[in-house]
């Protein structure tokens, strides 16, 4: 579990305890006349930079001046803004010890604001702590669709919008205690990660349950639950063998944000003459040949009405949003964060923030969110080498979106020379693009795609093949909530359908379908399909990290090998609607040493490798012997 303090610091002094209680009551210090807001609230010491920025916002604080009688603290530069209520202080903190320190701002020689910052003691470890990998499956799910723990956080004082479940498009009221309560669930059937929607306050008049227009960065959403609700919840999740990933989103706010009703100055946001939206078009970002009007639409203009466009070029701002991500992964204990429309920042800030948190933490997980089907255009944006123009992001891994396309026609297309199984074996094919395609996210599916089922024709059996491949082909798998219940949907028709409650996370639900009773037949032959190959997977090395050995697909079977040192995995996808016979002498570099397979999902066992009966429609995961 991830604390500020530790046994040996519990037994300084009293003082030490103080701290602690002073830290937990959430900014709470005892200055009689605070500034308003204080971002970070407090910090930590012994952090690999050492140079941290506090902004402060209260009335005319711009015209104060600092006083910090402390040692170990230095004030490097105070920065007034065009906006007279900000002061953004940079402070050397290289030989800061835990403690108080006393922050004064001062005006006609009298004390205005006082506020006592803290700097806690940093856990032991911290700073090495193990980031996503992947050995890891990731369970995406919406905290608001997901369960309802404690009702009484529906509606709160101060929040523009009320939960009200019968609207699509309004809030439903899950949480952070319904996403504690059900963890076993998740856990038993074998994912070790799970990627939360964003948690922090959306204060939005409306459509404010996807959590995707920040209002404040360093607070919960009120009607999830409090920052230190989800502090626990990732400590209860490690304790049971769970990584949480925090979804972030830099490109763009709120626009009920506190700030956007006093700017610190007019760069703040990417401002037009009158609205103008982002293009989309993600290609004129790396286009040899584009024109400078089409990228800076693309990349200044707004995602949407209500979300407007943060300029990362602002250093403030920069340096803010850099530090708001180190402050949570030290507060709380993540384990990775998922940055949203991961091209439509500034690129160049991006490949700055990545470098910043990777050089706090050296093997924590950043996946980039770059929605482009061309493994191409994936690969520009997974850091590790330089592109054509010398960009690095910095992030170990983006979402491969590529595949993500491959995987919704695969199962579903007559055989042909590039189509049904072969988008797989080419996608595949094009891994040299990458630095690393081992630490790509695979997946089928989620919160703003057409649903997996649907994808795949609402065919049980394209489906398990579908799920077989995301969970033994290279890279980290991820499933998005309500798969396991086959939930179907086009995300056409409306997000209020691709992101449906859970059955039986609210009060009263008429099913449960957190229990085998509450499923039907079909949905828990795919839960004990998902059940049975990730908790195979989680204890088989050989599918982390493994090579990864393909065939041309013919007569539309697909057979590919995962290979190590010691241990050597099969598989088989028949995607004929009738049973085939399997010559394996093609396949003799894959199977080369063993005499025998077992079926993982069925426990038949195979002996030699002469000619294989494989029934239609069904995928086959063999370890070798």
């Amino acid at each position: 579990m991830h604390t500020f303090f530790t046994p040996k610091t519990l037994a300084k002094s009293v003082a030490t305890a103080f701290l602690f209680v002073l830290v937990a009551v959430s900014h709470i210090v005892a200055a009689q006349n605070q500034p308003e807001r204080v971002e970070p609230p407090f910090w930590w010491s012994d952090m690999y930079h050492n140079e941290l920025q506090i902004m402060v916002y209260g009335e005319d604080i711009g015209r104060t001046t600092v006083k910090i009688d402390h040692p170990g603290i230095r004030l490097k530069e105070a920065v007034s803004v065009t906006s007279p209520n900000y002061l953004f202080l940079y402070l050397d903190i290289a030989t800061t010890d835990p403690g108080v320190y006393p922050l004064r701002f001062m005006y006609g020689g009298e004390t205005k604001f006082a506020y006592d910052f803290v700097f806690n003691e940093r856990e032991p470890g911290s700073r090495y702590r193990e980031g996503l990998n992947a050995s890891d499956a990731m369970y995406l799910l919406m905290p608001d669709r997901f369960a309802n723990g404690d009702p009484s956080l529906d509606d709160q004082p101060g929040m523009l919008e009320q939960a009200n479940r019968d609207e699509p498009s309004g809030r439903h009221g899950g949480d952070i205690p319904g996403i504690k309560k059900h963890l076993d669930f998740i856990a038993d059937m074998g994912f070790t990660a799970i990627w939360l929607n964003p948690v922090l306050e959306n204060n939005q008049p409306r459509y404010s349950y996807h959590g995707y227009a920040t209002t404040d960065y360093y607070k919960i959403d009120p009607r999830f639950g409090t920052n230190e609700d989800y502090r626990n919840l990732v400590a209860t999740a490690e304790d049971k063998g769970i990584k949480i990933i925090k979804d972030l989103i830099l490109n763009h706010c709120g626009h009920h944000h506190w700030w956007m009703e006093d700017l610190p100055s007019p760069d703040w946001v990417n401002q037009w003459d009158d609205f103008t939206r982002t293009t989309y078009r993600m290609t004129t970002i790396v286009d040899p040949h584009g024109s400078k009007h089409d990228y800076n639409r693309m990349v200044n203009g707004w995602f949407d009405t209500n979300m407007p466009d943060l300029n990362q070029n602002n250093r403030l701002l920069a340096h803010y949003l850099k530090q708001n991500a180190v402050w949570w992964i030290e507060y709380s204990g993540i384990q990775g964060i998922r940055m949203d429309t991961q091209p439509y920042a500034d690129r160049f800030f991006m490949s700055d923030w990545a470098e910043y948190v990777r050089s706090e933490y050296p093997y924590f997980m950043l996946i980039g969110e770059a929605w482009m089907g061309v493994p191409a255009m994936v690969k520009y944006y997974q850091g590790g080498h330089h592109n054509h123009d010398g960009y690095n992001s910095n992030f170990p891994s983006v979402f491969d979106f590529a595949l993500y396309d491959a995987i919704g026609q695969a199962f579903t297309e007559e055989e042909g020379w590039s189509t049904g199984l072969m988008r797989l074996y080419n996608t595949l094919a094009q891994d040299f693009l990458y630095p690393d395609p081992y630490n790509l996210v695979v997946f089928g599916d989620n919160h703003d795609t057409d649903r997996i089922f649907t994808r795949v024709g609402e065919d049980l059996e394209h489906l398990k093949m579908a799920l077989t491949f995301i969970f033994t082909t290279r890279g980290i798998p991820q499933v998005y909530t309500g798969t396991e219940l086959l939930e179907s949907a086009f995300e056409h028709d409306g997000h209020g359908e691709l992101r449906t409650n859970f059955p039986g996370g609210w009060p009263g639900d008429p099913v449960n379908a957190f229990t085998r009773e509450g499923r039907t037949n079909e949905q828990n032959l795919i839960f004990d399909h998902i059940s049975a190959l990730l908790n195979f997977r989680k204890d088989t090395p050989v599918l982390h990290y493994g090579w990864l050995l393909q065939y041309v697909p013919e007569n539309d079977i697909y057979v590919y090998f995962r290979y190590d040192g010691t241990d050597t995995i099969m598989v088989v996808l028949n995607n004929n609607d009738a049973e085939k016979m399997l010559d394996l002498n093609r396949f003799h570099e894959g199977w080369e040493g063993y005499n025998q397979a077992e079926d993982v999902l069925s426990g038949r066992v195979y002996n030699g490798f002469d000619t294989w009966q494989i029934p239609g429609k069904s995928s086959v995961v063999l370890q070798l012997r």
